[in-house]
């Protein structure tokens, strides 16, 4: 009982229902939280403490940075916030400065990549089919995929596509101008409540073993050093039965791709991938075929029961 007054005596205050009403919304950090709300960095500070101490928010660290969301399973916060009228002019006005300060942080992203030469849309800058592959995706998830983990997620469209089939929603990128087009993609449709991104590298996770039902990886082997070692760490995560979806190139022998675009692997074939597979743990997978300038093909596999990858998980 007294957790649960604690909660309330937290979140009983207009600034601090004003955080959770952002926050629920998708994940800010204080300069942006400073922006939306017009108030000073130590007065939020204090206040993003206090939540967060009480349990109504998690701090997510970044960098220099440190980003707020309401963490998952946080049911008072969603009872609360649906008791206050979607109308009221101060809660209004802060959704809309929060969309404007997202579509500008969109924008200085993806400036930021276009200046520097990255193709963060690698798919349309290769030519690839992106509804098709998009298509194949979808039709290889159960209807209902539980908590699912997207390793490598860019810019966040994977999660936006399964915002409206998942449970819940975790995109991991080593970019923090991927996480910041994510980031705004996911506020600017309202989908912080079932999605969220974070840093972090795909051969050390953050996350407990076994605790996702889907783990994907799309157009993110084919730059690994080891691409064994990251199956292995993606399946750590996977719990028993749990469903693995890689989506990559097929082997294709255009050179020019490593030189121009830092490509580490010229594709990959069915045999090298069920090996890898087999090591982390996943029954032989099943292959799908995708036609394009470069074909794409579609691994899914299933983490078995019991199952420990060759490749030990690293650790930090």
């Amino acid at each position: 009982m007294e957790k649960f007054l604690a909660q309330l005596r937290a979140a009983a205050e207009p600034t601090r229902l004003r955080l959770l009403a952002l926050c629920a919304r998708g994940a800010f950090c204080v300069t942006d939280l400073c922006e939306v709300l017009g108030q000073s960095q130590p007065r939020l500070s204090r206040h993003l403490r206090l939540l967060v101490e009480a349990g109504l928010l998690e701090r997510i660290p970044e960098g220099a940075n440190a980003y707020f969301q309401v963490p998952p399973g946080a049911n008072l916060v969603h009872q609360l916030l649906a008791r206050l009228p979607e109308e009221d002019p101060q809660l209004a006005a802060d959704r809309r400065q929060a969309a404007r300060l997202a579509a500008e942080r969109a924008r200085a992203a993806s400036d930021s990549f276009r200046r520097h030469g990255a193709d963060w849309d690698e798919v349309r800058a290769l030519g690839l089919p992106a509804e098709a592959i998009e298509a194949a995706l979808l039709a290889a998830l159960p209807d209902r995929p539980g908590r699912v983990l997207d390793i490598g997620t860019g810019t966040g469209r994977l999660l936006e596509l399964l915002a409206g089939r998942a449970d819940s929603a975790l995109g991991v990128d080593a970019s923090r101008d991927m996480l910041a087009l994510a980031r705004a993609r996911l506020t600017e449709r309202g989908l912080g409540p079932h999605c969220a991104v974070r840093q972090a590298d795909m051969y050390r996770l953050p996350l407990p073993d076994a605790c996702f039902d889907l783990v994907t990886l799309q157009m993110v082997l084919h730059y690994a050093e080891d691409p064994g070692a990251a199956l292995a760490e993606a399946a750590r995560v996977l719990r028993p039965d749990g469903l693995m979806l890689v989506l990559d190139l097929g082997p294709h022998g255009k050179v020019e791709l490593a030189t121009d675009h830092a490509h580490r692997w010229l594709g990959f074939d069915d045999d090298e991938m069920a090996q890898w597979l087999g090591g982390a743990g996943c029954v032989a997978p099943a292959s799908t075929e995708i036609s394009g300038p470069i074909a794409v093909r579609l691994w899914s596999a299933r983490r078995v029961a019991g199952a420990v990858p060759a490749q030990p998980a690293l650790t930090f």
